[in-house]
């Protein structure tokens, strides 16, 4: 009798623990589930100097871009989406670390020879991944600056650099085709130094009697057609001075296969683990000096072979996602780190064979430029386990890559530096139309985009370029356009609208203010810290009493990978219901996890 007695008040407590156990196994499997589809491999592919219409995609006729236009068709095409700055080091610091470039001084274009700029122990894109448990590589173009404040022993251990910002190996080129050092740097040295050839860089002052572009000009293989004149590297003449480093030193055409090569064996290596490779081509940046086998590629002379030529790259990088069976789990993410610019230093007739080509399509300006053409650029997500093709006008821009992969991958961006940056990732996974309500374009003025409502804010400068000849929007007045009637920014409405100048100005005043820390959601927040710390969901949280205990200890047991990554199926949900816990569901529900409203389960 006292048996049955025992073992009748035992029953509730061992069918307790059956029912931990059950839902930690169903949690596991949930989390297991949903790494595959919800923590995707990613590659960033970002061009330099490549214009919304110069893909054929976005509407380029007098050139073709297949392997891009694969892309576009196979995943989401933005129609509205923004680099950061119109220029380079500007549009690349923001968009890594989620901080308009405007906030901090020192980040315009650098020299070749600057100290990095993204300071060490700050939050980047790169370590979003890394602490993901991700493999973060960076193959191609920096400008970020490398070494200290006045820049890195080029003959010694360089650093800081990208492997301390987040990136575990990185292959790069130091700035710019058009500017020295002409090395590539892997990680912490430069490849191929000769140590009894020790590289000098200046950008004051010529170092030694070497042949200058400007005094030698028959040593031209590209003649420079503004600046670009000095140290003189395989037949081109940079911007600033070089000695030495001759083993090391590029050779130009070889570039493209050189980064595209270090990139497929990124992929390569890095098979079997999740990876975020940034892929930063040099093309269609000056001096644009294709590889042979391009050469005469489209009808426009040197700039459009090296857009052909760029085109190649990306296919070579889908070619091994396919072969090596990663296509469907990889987010490919393709865009430009600004406008289009023809004449940018060289006389390489990017002008003379443009013919009826528009880099920029429809908008005006380009690269420097306030209006649009500065910073619209081409923009494409494809995922082939979760992105339906589409396109969307959703406004976007680059310095949301941060906190929307941070919400993919690992847990809510906290750093307060990463203040601009939204999570528009429903939008970049074409799950919604919207994203952003307004954003900031920063070129030689800052200009507020508000929906169809464009603001330039009155600023210095010539309207012109003379060199570039490209029109930049500076006006000592106040420009406001209305980009649904007026996309091409030819009549400014400032003059008939005042109060919107008004009201945009004092919001654009603000947002250059502004230097709040994010607030990131209670919920989700304290949901991750109970596993990572092991502590229980608090009552405000999620609820009270043994469920919320129940499913602390289940998600514990179940090693689970962080809250982006519980976008779970439908039928684990069906299971989990099935234990006839629906306040545990709930609970899972309400914290954001395993059910999203998009997906249209039903409880």
């Amino acid at each position: 009798m006292l048996y049955h007695e025992t073992a009748r008040a035992r029953a509730p407590e061992t069918g307790m623990k059956s029912k931990i156990v059950a839902i930690a196994v169903l949690l596991a499997l949930a989390a297991s589930h949903a790494t595959a589809e919800s923590r995707p491999n990613v590659v960033l592919i970002y061009a330099d100097d490549l214009g919304y219409g110069d893909v054929s995609a976005y509407g380029a006729r007098r050139l073709k871009t297949p392997n891009i236009d694969r892309l576009a068709r196979e995943g989401v095409r933005f129609t509205d989406a923004h680099a950061s700055a119109a220029t380079c080091t500007p549009s690349r610091y923001a968009m890594l670390t989620g901080e308009y470039a405007f906030r901090k001084a020192g980040t315009g274009v650098l020299p070749g020879d600057a100290g990095l700029i993204i300071e060490p122990g700050r939050t980047t894109l790169a370590n979003v991944f890394q602490r993901a448990g991700y493999a973060t590589g960076i193959v191609g173009k920096w400008h970020l600056g490398l070494g200290s404040v006045g820049g890195p022993d080029w003959n010694g251990e360089i650093q800081p650099g990208p492997t301390d910002i987040g990136f575990d190996t990185a292959f790069i080129m130091p700035a710019t085709g058009d500017r020295v050092p002409t090395v590539y740097v892997q990680n912490r040295r430069v490849v191929g130094l000769d140590p009894a050839d020790p590289i000098g860089v200046s950008y004051d002052r010529p170092l030694d009697d070497s042949p200058t572009g400007r005094g030698n000009p028959t040593l031209l293989k590209i003649h420079p057609s503004h600046g670009h004149d000095q140290t003189i590297v395989n037949g081109i003449s940079r911007i600033g001075y070089m000695t030495g480093g001759k083993a090391a030193r590029w050779t130009d055409e070889d570039m493209a296969d050189v980064f595209t090569r270090k990139a497929t064996a990124f992929i390569e290596e890095h098979r079997e683990t999740p990876f975020f490779l940034f892929f930063a081509l040099h093309d269609p940046h000056v001096p644009r000096v294709p590889h042979s086998r391009f050469v005469g590629a489209t009808p426009m002379g040197p700039r459009g072979d090296a857009i052909a030529q760029l085109d190649w790259s990306v296919g070579e990088v889908l070619s091994t996602l396919d072969r090596l069976g990663l296509a469907k789990d990889t987010l490919v993410l393709f865009t430009s780190d600004n406008g289009p610019v023809l004449d940018d230093g060289y006389r390489d007739e990017a002008v003379e064979k443009l013919g009826d080509h528009s880099p920029a399509a429809s908008f005006r300006g380009g690269k420097y430029s306030n209006f649009e053409g500065g910073t619209r650029v081409p923009f494409v997500v494809r995922w082939p386990a979760r992105v339906k093709p589409a396109v969307s006008d959703a406004l976007i821009s680059q310095v949301d890559l941060i906190a929307s992969f941070a919400a993919l991958v690992g847990p809510p961006l906290s750093d307060r530096r990463a203040q601009d940056s939204e999570n528009v990732l429903q939008a970049l996974l074409g799950a919604s139309k919207t994203a952003r309500a307004w954003l900031v374009e920063q070129a030689g003025s800052l200009s507020l985009r508000d929906g169809q409502w464009k603001y330039i804010s009155p600023g210095r400068g010539p309207r012109i370029n003379q060199n570039t000849k490209m029109e930049l929007g500076n006006d000592s007045e106040p420009q406001l356009y209305d980009l649904a009637a007026d996309v091409g920014e030819r009549k400014n409405l400032a003059a008939s609208r005042p109060e919107k100048v008004r009201e945009m100005a004092a919001r654009l005043d603000g947002i250059r203010r502004a230097n709040q820390p994010r607030r990131p959601s209670s919920v989700r927040t304290s949901f991750w810290s109970s596993l990572t710390t092991g502590r229980s969901l608090t009552p405000a949280s999620t609820g009270t009493g043994p469920s919320t205990r129940r499913i602390s200890i289940a998600s514990r047991l179940a090693a689970i990978s962080p809250p982006k990554s519980w976008s779970s199926s439908s039928v684990t949900l069906r299971m989990l219901t099935h234990l006839h816990d629906k306040r545990s569901v709930a609970l899972i529900v309400r914290a954001g996890w395993v059910l999203r409203a998009s997906r249209n389960e039903d409880l």
